[in-house]
């Protein structure tokens, strides 16, 4: 039977009441072999019969068809496939080999049911042998695993291919995304010493919004009043937070609030923004191709973008020189833009990103960059991934200027720790700081108003 074949590594049988501890333990050692050599042969008899289909099958004629048409044109084909090896299968279990079948020819084999399952954030492929998952903040092991290494190359190339790019021993290493957006790294031998790993960041097929985080905890209403108020009076924005912490989705969930007559331009390494506007431009960059040419940096597709007439211009993160071009676009009438950026802190962000600006090579001093960012950027939103596994948005804080050689914050939000309860969870609340947005009185003449208690720090928001 097929159930025999798929049982996990980690499944054993429990011994019966009063059955002595060593032949437990025995029966235990015995059924968890036994239970991996079935999910051998089972992973055996997949791995086979996808060749056999492959060698039937015109893949290129199968793409436009929808599943269910390709089930019924290899259901026959599994069935004398099954019946000439003789493999004892039940109708349910037939149709279930025939389904991942269908996936291993289609999609990407082993790991199609985790991209399907909405409650997964991350997998995470440690080598054929292991699979991960990422489920509300909580990383767990599953049962599922690949043939062999060639098997996981396979599915490799088939994510890579799909968007032009390639990785092999001259470029063991690639960022790339699945067709929903989804986020992918891999690295592969050489610089990978035990086989290909590969991280997968998927993205909800429902973009979350910023009432939608606020259901979660992650952000409260007031916050969010700010924030909205800062896209639509054109302040630029800049999310800094940890991996993780939910940085592009915070910059998804902001953009929304961008007027839709405005023109944006979106830059990243892999396209996975998912903006909600008619009028957007996606760029994204290229890696060199076999002969070390043809490369095309964010650096270069900013520089490009300021040539596409945007009214605000989105990079996907900020990571090297191009953090100069960026800047310049945003003082130079492409205000309302943002981007993302990995720090801890805002100060810290605030210190990256001046690193970054001097890699561009300018000839500019420490002075003259601190003056352009504080005169780019306008609010610094932070994010953490805190140890329970919930993304909060800790820290909103605004840039107000320079006071000598010193760029100026003033913390308008803050999250707050009281506690941490008996299951692991964090307990605290957001406080607001007392501060008032020194934009504040611009957007009352642009007709936005704060509520009355938007900043009081007395009040719990």
């Amino acid at each position: 039977m097929l159930g025999r074949f798929i049982k996990g590594p980690n499944e054993s049988r429990s011994p019966q009441p009063g059955a002595p501890a060593t032949i437990a333990n025995d029966t235990a050692v015995a059924t968890a072999a036994e239970a991996e050599s079935h999910s051998d042969d089972y992973l055996s008899l997949k791995v086979e019969l996808h060749s056999h289909l492959i060698d039937r099958f015109n893949l290129t004629a199968l793409e436009n068809a929808s599943k269910e048409e390709i089930l019924n044109e290899i259901r026959p084909i599994v069935r004398e496939f099954v019946r000439g090896r003789n493999v004892p299968l039940n109708a349910r279990e037939l149709d279930q080999l025939t389904s991942d079948t269908a996936d291993e020819m289609l999609g990407l084999g082993p790991i199609e049911p985790l991209l399907k399952d909405d409650s997964i954030a991350d997998i995470l492929i440690n080598t054929h042998k292991r699979v991960f998952i990422e489920r509300r903040g909580v990383i767990e092991e599953t049962s599922i695993r690949f043939r062999d290494e060639a098997h996981l190359l396979r599915v490799v190339n088939k994510i890579v291919s799909a968007i032009g790019r390639r990785v092999d021993e001259s470029a063991p290493m690639v960022d790339a995304r699945l067709e929903d957006g989804s986020r992918v790294n891999i690295a592969v031998r050489p610089i990978s010493v035990d086989g290909p790993l590969v991280s997968i960041r998927k993205f909800s097929k429902h973009p979350y919004s910023l009432e939608r985080l606020i259901a979660f905890n992650s952000i409260r209403p007031p916050m969010v009043d700010m924030l909205r108020i800062a896209v639509q009076t054109r302040k630029s924005i800049l999310v800094s937070g940890g991996t993780g912490s939910g940085k592009t989705t915070l910059l998804n969930a902001l953009s929304s609030y961008i007027p839709s007559k405005e023109r944006l331009i979106t830059i990243e390494d892999a396209a996975e923004l998912q903006l909600q506007q008619p009028h957007v431009g996606r760029l994204e960059t290229r890696p060199p191709n076999v002969e070390g040419k043809g490369e095309v940096r964010q650096r270069e597709l900013v520089k490009n973008a300021l040539r596409m007439r945007p009214d605000r211009i989105i990079v996907g993160e900020v990571r090297g020189e191009e953090a100069f071009d960026m800047l310049q676009a945003m003082n130079t009438g492409h205000e309302g833009s943002m981007t993302t950026i990995h720090a801890n802190t805002p100060r810290d962000a605030l210190s990256r990103l001046e690193q970054m600006v001097g890699m561009a090579g300018m000839p500019m001093t420490h002075e003259s960059i601190r003056a352009q960012i504080a005169s780019a950027i306008d609010i610094i939103v932070q994010t953490q991934r805190l140890s329970d596994g919930g993304r909060r948005v800790i820290s909103i804080s605004e840039l107000t200027g320079m006071e000598g050689n010193v760029v100026q914050l003033q913390e308008i939000y803050h999250f707050v720790r009281r506690d941490v309860g008996a299951d692991g969870t964090i307990v605290g609340d957001f406080r607001a700081t007392g501060v008032r947005p020194r934009f504040a009185q611009e957007a009352a003449t642009m007709g936005f108003h704060f509520a009355k208690d938007a900043f009081n720090p007395q009040v719990a928001l």
